[in-house]
């Protein structure tokens, strides 16, 4: 990758081959370039994957506060983060990762934020396609 590549906008399908476990495990363990990726290119391949499984941004808003109030462990534990089979999977996947970095109160707190912001990118992709679901 040259470094005017950094800079490139990345498309949907270069966005979803994205590792967003392994970008949660070095954003929220490492500020600068890695916390910088996570909450950009790494919130948007994460809300194109839960977009996908139909995942609501409501759902995921109400994953960041069970994150914000119980923290990463509590919600990898939990047999259904999100609704479904497959969304499931993909957060416990998320939060598994993310359990594994985030050992204070304020990680659980840089993780919510994170899905928040997932939350708000997957709203503001349906709102412009005009797709239903909140």
């Amino acid at each position: 990758m040259s470094p005017d590549d950094r800079f490139r906008p990345r498309t949907d399908d270069e966005l979803r081959q994205l590792d967003v476990s392994a970008m949660l495990r070095y954003g929220l363990a490492f500020a600068g370039p890695h916390r910088a990726a996570l909450f950009g290119e790494g919130a948007v391949a994460a809300a194109l994957a839960a977009d996908r499984l139909g995942v609501f941004p409501r759902s995921l808003a109400f994953l960041a506060e069970v994150v914000r109030s119980g923290g990463a462990r509590y919600a990898a534990d939990l047999p259904e983060p999100l609704p479904g089979t497959e969304p499931a999977r993909l957060a416990r996947d998320w939060l598994g990762s993310a359990a594994t970095t985030v050992t204070t109160v304020d990680g659980d707190q840089l993780l919510a934020r994170w899905l928040e912001a997932v939350a708000e990118i997957l709203g503001l992709r349906r709102d412009v396609r005009g797709g239903a679901g909140g």
